[in-house]
């Protein structure tokens, strides 16, 4: 998995009030993390083959392009399961912060933002993904490798769907940042590791559920 490079929104917000979301471009600088990120997949692919996933994200794409897999790509798969998470169509950039402000104090996996999606929502079309990944990986013909071009948030969902998450451990996950990979292994008895944590911005256990959360005040 790999998040996309630093787009436009990352560097300047205000950019929501006029492009549609999925529309943001690259940065320059995006575009340059991706290409280092392409190196460090070369190696890891080691000459086989993958089988690519993107959202549809016009920053998925370019990310996908400067990682420049060239004839290491089996195939290219777009898949909308994997776009972000939907916050609105245009962005109004103060009532965006309040709701994130709201959506800090309420928890990032529930809440919703008006004209958009929750964290569960997100989490429910992975779910749905991962089922048609594992309908694709029953193919004899499928490539030894699966990269999914997708955004932060997303990442984060899909691997608490893998991994069985609980709601509280993934509240504590920063996203990784842009154009990092993470990677899914599989080891000799058909089970998966993660190579690489999510860094947390509060300790929590991967089995802490909301017995373990702090105390609200009424």
């Amino acid at each position: 998995m790999i998040r996309h490079g630093q787009s436009a929104a990352n560097a300047d917000t205000s950019i929501y009030n006029r492009v549609p979301d999925y529309r943001i471009p690259l940065t320059e600088p995006g575009i340059e993390q991706a290409r280092i990120a392409g190196e460090a997949l070369r190696r890891k692919l080691d000459g086989e083959q993958v089988c690519v996933y993107v959202s549809p994200y016009l920053r998925a794409y370019q990310t996908l392009e400067a990682l420049d897999l060239g004839p290491l790509i089996e195939r290219v798969i777009e898949e909308p399961r994997l776009r972000e998470q939907d916050w609105a169509n245009f962005q109004i950039a103060g009532e965006i912060e309040d709701q994130k402000e709201l959506r800090n104090l309420y928890g990032h996996f529930f809440y919703r933002f008006r004209e958009g999606e929750s964290g569960s929502d997100v989490y429910d079309r992975v779910s749905s993904f991962m089922e048609t990944l594992y309908r694709h990986w029953e193919k004899p013909t499928y490539a030894p490798n699966t990269l999914l071009v997708t955004h932060g948030l997303t990442m984060r969902l899909f691997c608490m769907r893998w991994f069985h998450w609980t709601v509280e451990y993934f509240e504590s996950l920063n996203n990784p940042d842009n154009a990092e990979l993470r990677t899914l292994i599989r080891t000799d008895d058909g089970q998966y590791s993660l190579d690489k944590p999510f860094s947390q911005w509060v300790p929590r256990d991967v089995d802490d559920s909301v017995l373990h959360a702090p105390r609200m005040r009424f």
